[in-house]
């Protein structure tokens, strides 16, 4: 597998593997989640998808943001985590996190499950990667596996985070 590659070197990648009969990549592992989409959404993905490459994400949760817990500056002191997660408290994210809130409550579900299940539903991603601190919030992580969103969840996630 191979991490944080551009669509230009996993293609060089994968033509010198194949050129030389090398073991080729079979899965990425990119960094992506419903605020931090650009480096995965289009030639990346459109790659992996042809090639029939695995796509498992890393910061899944934005770093907790898309939990929900940060909403303001002195949420952050809530976790020692809190303090990389900054960047995301501008109009986009909470953008992101009331659209959250809305599909979250028509499912009687987390955001954090929310925000998971959206990743699960794209097209050509594999699975999510995500971490837990407490046996409750691995529960959580687990439902988000048997969360389905409707088309019109996932547009409405989608637009808040275009």
């Amino acid at each position: 597998g191979c991490s944080n590659l551009d669509a230009g070197q996993l293609r060089a990648a994968l033509d010198v593997a194949s050129l030389r009969s090398l073991p080729r990549y079979e899965v990425l592992q990119p960094e992506y989640n419903l605020y931090d989409r650009s480096s995965l959404d289009g030639p990346l993905l459109d790659l992996c998808k042809a090639e029939d490459i695995g796509v498992i994400t890393y910061f899944s949760l934005a770093k907790g943001f898309l939990s929900g817990k940060y909403r303001s500056k002195p949420d952050l002191g809530q976790s020692a985590r809190g303090e990389g997660v900054a960047g995301y408290l501008n109009e986009r994210g909470m953008r992101i996190l009331s659209a959250l809130d809305a599909v979250a409550e028509r499912h009687s579900a987390k955001q954090a499950e929310v925000a998971l299940a959206w990743i699960i539903a794209r097209p050509g991603i594999t699975a999510p990667i995500a971490s837990a601190t407490t046996p409750a919030q691995m529960d959580s992580l687990i439902r988000a596996a048997s969360l389905k969103l409707s088309a019109d969840d996932v547009a409405a996630l989608d637009r808040a985070s275009s």
